[in-house]
């Protein structure tokens, strides 16, 4: 095993299963041969995030486990807390990375049940009941906006006990929030350990979303800086001789997530091409594809926004076009996982990032 010699550190990010489960196992024990430091899940309304961790890390010896992200209304604060402290108690203390975020309302709703609520009340909630649990410095109580612990609703039987958590975990597992409107961002820089940035981060976005976090860092309490924060982003890496031929593949991902995931008037990404300056091809990406013109819709991808944010071509051109992300380390960048890379890609990366 080495360590690769980039001040950027690379993860594999699998998010979630598709039709059948399964995982790269050969793919991530190369990985960490090679010198990755993480390797990240995800869920949606299939396979969970947390299992797929557990089975990683019992096959393998270093790598962090991280989730991009836990959805909050898929389990209670105790019931993640529980999970996350188990799972980095069995695989070797410190490994865990408690990537958590709210979804959508189609999700939230739709899928779990739950009403969609206030989102910024909920995550503030939620993080610091999980805190209490890891702390584990008295039985947890918690008079939240959105959550109160114990239960007193009104059809509660008012026999709820403030507890503390049996296991003796580790009370460090870095919190880390996906979030994206300015508000959220600027709480996740004030409450948590991290940013998932996921394909958000790029050199030209930046800037900007540093200074969101930097604003909630400033209000923190416990004096850490922006040095101690853990900023992660999501990179899609493609080796093509053809550099349009590599856009292919992702305009049709990215006509189906800001055309059609989400409702229309509640799509975050759609939001974020819009942030990140394409409003206008946003508007028509979304209405081709609600219309049933899905080929329109591919069409209307602007290549430049798909170049912004991966890294495609021949290795000569990643490797010169990898300079901008690693650039963006003065802006608090710590990580970047591939997005469900190629074996090819996988060792590409490890090659230019060692130096």
């Amino acid at each position: 095993m080495k360590l690769l010699n980039s001040p950027v550190k690379l993860g594999i990010n699998l998010y979630y299963s598709e039709a059948k489960m399964a995982l790269p196992i050969k793919q991530i024990l190369r990985a960490e041969e090679l010198g990755y430091d993480s390797v990240w899940t995800a869920e949606a309304y299939g396979s969970d995030a947390l299992s797929p961790l557990a089975y990683i890390g019992a096959l393998t010896k270093r790598l962090r486990l991280g989730t991009a992200v836990c959805q909050i209304a898929a389990r209670t604060p105790a019931n993640f807390a529980m999970t996350i402290q188990t799972i980095d108690a069995m695989v070797g203390e410190g490994r865990m990375i408690a990537g958590l975020g709210v979804s959508g309302p189609q999700i939230v709703e739709g899928w779990y049940g739950q009403p969609w609520g206030k989102p910024n009340f909920k995550i503030r909630d939620y993080v610091a009941i999980v805190r209490k649990i890891l702390e584990r410095k008295e039985p947890v109580t918690h008079d939240g906006k959105e959550i109160v612990l114990p239960y007193r609703g009104p059809d509660a039987t008012g026999l709820g006990k403030p507890l503390k958590s049996i296991l003796h975990g580790n009370p460090n597992i870095p919190i880390v929030l996906g979030t994206f409107t300015d508000t959220n961002m600027r709480m996740t820089g004030e409450i948590a350990d991290g940013w998932v940035a996921d394909t958000k981060w790029m050199p030209n976005t930046a800037k900007r979303f540093s200074t969101l976090l930097q604003e909630g860092i400033a209000r923190r309490t416990d004096g850490k800086t922006l040095d101690d924060f853990q900023i992660h982003g999501t990179l899609s890496v493609r080796i093509d001789s053809d550099v349009r031929a590599a856009m292919a593949p992702f305009k049709k991902q990215l006509a189906l997530y800001v055309g059609g995931m989400g409702a229309k008037g509640k799509n975050f990404h759609n939001d974020m091409m819009v942030a990140a300056g394409y409003e206008a091809e946003a508007k028509r990406i979304q209405e081709l594809f609600l219309a049933g013109h899905k080929e329109e819709a591919e069409a209307t991808v602007p290549d430049d926004f798909v170049d912004d944010q991966a890294l495609l071509g021949p290795p000569e051109r990643i490797r010169e076009r990898w300079r901008a992300w690693e650039d963006t380390t003065s802006l608090g960048l710590k990580g970047l996982s591939l997005n469900r890379p190629t074996d090819d890609v996988v060792e590409l990366m490890a090659e230019i990032a060692g130096g």
